[in-house]
């Protein structure tokens, strides 16, 4: 199973770093860095390999495959932002952190402004059926 292998990276990231912050911090955040994006990438193939249910789900419902699209990133988004987020408090950066948390909060509204004007056509639509 691919957690015990995200699971083992991130332990031994975490013990090399604590390990090195003793003599040289500067490679302990490098280290740690490197873990990060060692995890993403290993996560982020995992999932292109399903992303392909995604449209098999779209072509089923019959909902756009752009807004399925737009959902994604919308997630996606989401986990990076949370995740990047994570990573800067635990260098000590709380200001930062919390800046970006609000940056990826605007940037996921505007990405659903298509999906708000879809729901508001589909509400006059069914209003318009109304006798």
């Amino acid at each position: 199973m691919q957690i015990f292998q995200l699971v083992g990276i991130a332990f031994i990231t975490a013990i090399a770093a604590i390990i090195l912050r003793e003599t040289k911090p500067e490679l302990a955040f490098a280290v740690t860095i490197a873990g990060s994006i060692i995890l993403l990438l290993f996560v982020f193939e995992l999932f292109r390999g399903s992303a392909g249910i995604f449209s098999e789900i779209a072509n089923v419902t019959g909902i756009d495959s752009a807004l399925v699209k737009i959902l994604l990133k919308m997630v996606g988004i989401g986990y990076l932002v949370e995740f990047s987020a994570g990573v800067l408090s635990d260098f000590g950066q709380n200001s930062l952190a919390d800046k970006l948390v609000f940056c990826g909060k605007i940037l996921i509204l505007v990405l659903a402004i298509p999906i708000i004007e879809s729901v508001l056509s589909l509400i006059v639509d069914l209003l318009e059926m109304i006798p």
